[in-house]
């Protein structure tokens, strides 16, 4: 797609295009699944139970939606590979995960059941929708400019994701009814992604499929992996890296996923967890810009290493946490390394994938980001349960930035790019 553009101001119409579902995304990634909800079940939906136990339910909440989301996601690329469908599957899985955000407005006190059951199908829908999201990046993009591009698709998710916080934020404080409020803020994050997944949907062209299949979608996908399987001595370099990145990553959804309710059960008040989470956001969005420039200068691996660096000092942090102030600079410490993390490990694994197989490895690649997703919020539950103490729980995650930032130096990026360029070759692309 990139190769045949006819023009810039069409190839930025696009770019432009593919970047906004970020910031539709982000809507339920922000609002919902960091910000807001955690709280509202802690504090409403869980009420019934102590605070260490809605704490630890919400991890195991989020650990069986990722559980699920690791299992599909290869499949559900190879299929969109085959079949060239990818568009029509991610527009398929945002709608659900619209509409179950919208049903969280029935949730109430007691329901954490309700909520749970709610937030493990949205969080799936929303997570698969997103595997196929970034598996256009190698399409949209060119391949000088993939670090750029991925970098301003989570600046423009982080700015989105603000300004609808930013909404829901005054929302909740210009109501007196604060109960009604969090749930009305539901119905506005699934209207803002609805909107706003429109231009991807009309510019942003589906990739040819790589062949002709005819038959079970599922059992044409379970040989086409079984295929990827039995070749992936040849891609060596992408294997390294997705363990790296399933390990690393693993203590970024941590924090992401857990900060909030771990907050609320220190005692801080939904002002200093929303707008310490709204100041990252703000933060995170010329971060993003930044480390994307900065990929060029020192190389995309380089920064992620910087990037890892701050989450373990973050991590470490967290123990200490006695007042809001040090949410509010753990919080802006995120938002510096949030963009350059997330951006860069995209790019970097995206830039060495033949075009031919983008949605089956990105499918991996999401599989690799829930496993990672499921095994933090999983630790952190079980850590928190064992010691009754959410603290040991948030320095337990500096393991995974460690390990993960070790595994990446096995990873030579030049040879992966050496096979892609070849498959390309052969395949025309």
């Amino acid at each position: 797609m990139a190769d045949n553009l006819e023009s810039n101001s069409n190839y930025k119409k696009i770019i432009n295009s593919w970047a906004l579902y970020h910031w539709a995304e982000n809507a339920f990634g922000t609002s919902v699944m960091v910000a807001i909800l955690p709280v509202y079940y802690s504090k409403v939906a869980a009420s019934s139970l102590t605070a260490n136990q809605a704490t630890v339910y919400w991890g195991y909440t989020n650990t069986i939606g990722l559980i699920i989301v690791a299992l599909l996601a290869p499949m559900l690329g190879t299929i969109a590979n085959l079949f060239g469908i990818r568009k029509k599957l991610l527009t398929i899985f945002a709608a659900i995960a619209i509409l179950t955000t919208a049903t969280l407005y029935f949730v109430k006190t007691g329901d954490w059941l309700m909520a749970s059951v709610i937030f493990i199908v949205s969080s799936i829908s929303f997570a698969v929708a997103d595997v196929f999201h970034d598996s256009f990046l190698p399409h949209v993009a060119k391949p000088q400019d993939i670090d750029r591009v991925s970098s301003r698709g989570f600046a423009f998710g982080y700015f989105g994701g603000g300004v609808i916080l930013a909404i829901n934020v005054a929302i909740i404080q210009l109501m007196s009814d604060k109960g009604l409020a969090a749930r009305l803020t539901f119905i506005t994050a699934a209207v803002w992604w609805a909107v706003f997944t429109v231009p991807l949907i009309l510019n942003v062209k589906e990739p040819q499929k790589t062949g002709e299949v005819q038959g079970n979608a599922v059992k044409a996908g379970l040989r086409e992996l079984r295929k990827t399987f039995h070749s992936i001595k040849r891609y060596r370099q992408l294997t390294k890296f997705l363990i790296a990145f399933l390990i690393y990553n693993d203590g970024i959804y941590t924090i992401f996923k857990m900060a909030t309710i771990y907050g609320a059960e220190l005692g801080l008040n939904q002002n200093t967890l929303i707008g310490a989470l709204l100041l990252g956001l703000i933060i995170g969005v010329p971060s993003a810009i930044f480390f994307g420039w900065l990929a060029k200068h020192i190389g995309a691996k380089k920064c992620i290493y910087i990037c890892l660096l701050g989450y373990v000092l973050i991590s470490i942090g967290g123990y200490f946490i006695s007042k809001p102030i040090d949410f509010w600079i753990l919080g802006a410490a995120v938002g510096i390394v949030m963009g350059g993390a997330q951006a860069l490990s995209r790019s970097y694994f995206g830039s060495m994938i033949p075009k031919a197989k983008t949605a089956e490895f990105f499918g991996f690649y999401g599989m690799s980001s829930r496993i990672g997703g499921f095994l933090g919020p999983l630790l952190f539950a079980v850590v928190g349960q064992i010691t009754g103490n959410s603290r040991y729980s948030i320095v337990a995650i500096v393991i995974f930035f460690i390990v993960g930032a070790i595994l990446l130096t096995r990873v030579n990026v030049d040879e992966g790019l050496r096979i892609a360029r070849e498959e390309d070759l052969e395949a025309g692309n």
